[in-house]
């Protein structure tokens, strides 16, 4: 079933893709400047490259979020999107925010508030942008002919991930009750309902490209996020362990954090087992590849190297290292980004009409991009390591001990060198299949 409003998803994915490389651009200024070329520091400070590389992962994951929920959700609601214009409005002045809060940042118009350094006055208008974009996807949803539990599942995890963002936006003299609530927004988006969001959309993708029947794939989602739910709520203590609350979180935080690897072990089971169970006859090769492997290495990245630095007794010598750093890497990636770039890999062919499913390029692209990325990760927990024990153990001074790692940074770019040619690849391989057309999306009348 094809529906012409979906066409409004390529420009989503399309903004995804500009911002995925001002990230990477930024990465790479980073990853200079900690190896001592750092040529840019008076024009971009490491601390302005900082936010700017992790807001922007936000931002374009979200835009792909967006993207994937503009795709989806017409499909299996069995309708058009209630209003394709007022789409359009949404995804320009979501644009506009991001580029004004960059912008800013660069002329140090930002908040010290890791994750979160958007200035508050912005926040209203995120606000406003993000209304919208639920206004449109509930309204869709309710007037259509169905709705199913994939739908309604990316759904809740998209307004949830909307009522977590305003607890992000009151004002606390006390920065412990503002790093309380903080983590509202930035633990429970990432490790508690973009799980929703990434399980609706991996149910979706397995849904499509396996074969296996709808009944059976959803069933797997009630489990998913049933651990999703357990884990993921309590499991905000983890980031309470030191900023003065009081000690019940070193238990709660280190047991629910434990069990937090569940929700993804579950992914990666439901897909592995519905790719085997399914009739492996898809054409669309390289989406299979993205949707498979999403689901592995989140289980790698977010669960086993989470749990490896979570505990209380490991993570009083891991905070605040470049240990959480590997740990971070990877799991965005795994969880979230490949989800983004398998769902964009399957919407492609059918919004343009160019059924290039197995371009040798494309499977590159994968290959290379994480290939890269696990070289990164290796380099990040290295360093991490290092980190720990001569800070820690040594008790030498953190810039001496910065010195002391370089090395390990210049195998990073190397690798980041590896995955930026990559995703080069996948981004030359997207605009290469062209605009969406109305022949390839027609409105279906059944």
């Amino acid at each position: 079933m094809k529906y012409k409003s979906q066409k409004v998803a390529y420009w989503f994915f399309g903004l995804c893709m500009l911002l995925f490389t001002l990230q990477i651009v930024y990465g790479f200024i980073m990853g200079f400047a900690r190896i001592g070329m750092d040529g840019l520091h008076d024009i971009i400070p490491f601390n302005t490259a900082r936010a700017v590389h992790t807001n922007l992962l936000v931002v374009w994951l979200l835009t792909g979020f967006m993207g994937a929920a503009y795709y989806i959700i017409p499909e299996e609601a069995q309708r058009e999107l209630v209003n394709v214009k007022l789409a359009y409005v949404q995804l320009i002045s979501l644009a506009l925010v991001g580029v004004v809060a960059i912008v800013g940042y660069h002329f140090n118009y930002w908040e010290g508030r890791k994750f979160l350094e958007i200035p508050r006055e912005l926040d209203y208008l995120v606000v406003v942008n993000v209304l919208l974009f639920l206004g449109l996807i509930l309204a869709t949803l309710f007037k259509g002919k169905r709705r199913t539990t994939t739908a309604l599942v990316l759904t809740m995890g998209l307004v949830f991930a909307a009522l977590l963002y305003l607890p992000g936006m009151i004002w606390f003299d006390s920065q412990v009750t503002d790093s309380f609530f903080r983590w509202w927004v930035v633990h429970l988006w990432v490790e508690g309902v973009w799980e929703l969001i990434m399980g609706g959309i991996l149910s979706y993708l397995l849904i499509k490209l396996t074969g296996v029947d709808r009944e059976v794939i959803e069933k797997w989602l009630y489990v998913i996020i049933g651990l999703t739910f357990l884990s993921g709520l309590l499991g905000t203590g983890h980031h309470y362990y030191y900023i003065g609350v009081n000690k019940i979180w070193l238990i709660v935080g280190g047991i629910f954090s434990a069990l937090e690897p569940l929700a993804f072990l579950a992914m990666a089971l439901f897909a592995v087992y519905m790719y085997r169970k399914g009739e492996k006859s898809h054409p669309n090769k390289v989406a299979l590849f993205w949707t498979i492997g999403a689901s592995i290495v989140s289980f790698i990245g977010a669960g086993l190297l989470g749990f490896a630095h979570t505990l209380p007794q490991t993570n009083i010598y891991t905070h605040g290292t470049l240990v959480t750093a590997m740990h971070g890497h990877y799991a965005f990636w795994g969880a979230y980004a490949m989800i983004v770039l398998a769902i964009i890999s399957y919407a492609m062919p059918n919004i343009t009409g160019r059924k290039r499913f197995d371009s040798k390029l494309a499977h590159a692209a994968f290959w290379l991009s994480n290939v890269g990325m696990l070289g990164m990760t290796v380099a990040f927990g290295v360093a991490g390591v290092a980190q720990v024990y001569l800070e820690r153990k040594f008790k030498m001074e953190f810039m001496e001990v910065q010195s002391e790692i370089e090395v390990h940074f210049v195998v990073l770019l190397l690798c980041a060198s590896l995955f930026a040619t990559g995703i080069g690849l996948y981004i030359y391989e997207f605009f290469k299949y062209g605009k969406p057309s109305d022949e390839a999306l027609k409105v279906n009348t059944h």
